[in-house]
């Protein structure tokens, strides 16, 4: 089955030996993969080089958050490694994603890089209506990611990280170019985990999702490879 690049891959894992194995099993049927905290902080760019030299794509989700200064330069360094999209959090501000997004463009460009696309995260797909209230905000969890959306593309990122639960008011609001980057993904049968605002991998796609994140219904399942075609055919692609 041919590689739809709108499935996302995440290697929540720890050790090179994991990725290797995962990598290998999946082969051709997944090119994109997600490299997290728990990966990075293990291994460090030992992942990415793996990937990029095994001609994958890859989302580096490290979730950046602090003043603008700090986020825009790691950020800037990030680009280096030659990720294909990088993501950092909404809620750091107007200020910051834009301080952001010019100094991965101009990292992009002082190392002869394609500039990854830049998104960044509205809210966590672990947090439900309930838990968002204890948080002290009046808004909804659609309203509020919404607002976040509307600012994320007024600062000029290439999109966001949002639950399908969002996806189709983002999209009306934001165009068709705009990512739509979502977990919280589960096939039919799935099990739930830590995740709340969740979908179908046709749901999903059909509320306007651009790629959709997937982990442990692949890489957890005794057949990642058939796990992974089974997404794709649901998701619609071929």
């Amino acid at each position: 089955m041919k590689a739809d690049n709108r499935l996302i891959v995440a290697l929540d894992f720890n050790t090179m030996d994991q990725v290797r194995d995962m990598v290998n099993q999946l082969g051709d049927t997944v090119r994109y993969y997600k490299v997290g905290m728990e990966l990075f902080y293990s291994v460090g760019r030992e992942a990415v080089d793996f990937l990029r030299q095994q001609k994958k794509e890859v989302f580096l989700d490290l979730k950046l958050h602090d003043i603008p200064n700090t986020v825009s330069r790691s950020a800037a360094v990030l680009t280096n490694l030659g990720v294909s999209m990088m993501n950092i959090h909404a809620a750091g501000g107007p200020s910051m994603m834009k301080a952001t997004a010019l100094a991965v463009a101009q990292a992009a460009e002082n190392a002869s890089l394609p500039r990854p696309k830049l998104i960044a995260v509205t809210i966590l797909t672990s947090m439900d209506e309930a838990e968002w209230r204890e948080l002290g905000y009046n808004t909804s969890v659609v309203g509020q990611a919404l607002h976040l959306a509307r600012m994320v593309k007024k600062a000029g990122l290439d999109g966001v990280v949002a639950s399908p639960q969002e996806a189709e008011a983002i999209r009306k609001e934001c165009g068709p170019e705009f990512l739509i980057v979502t977990p919280g993904v589960r096939p039919l049968g799935s099990a739930v985990n830590d995740q709340s605002r969740i979908a179908t991998p046709a749901g999903a796609i059909k509320s306007g999702s651009s790629h959709l994140v997937v982990g442990r219904p692949i890489t957890g399942a005794s057949n990642p490879q058939a796990s992974a075609e089974a997404i794709v055919r649901e998701m619609g692609g071929r």
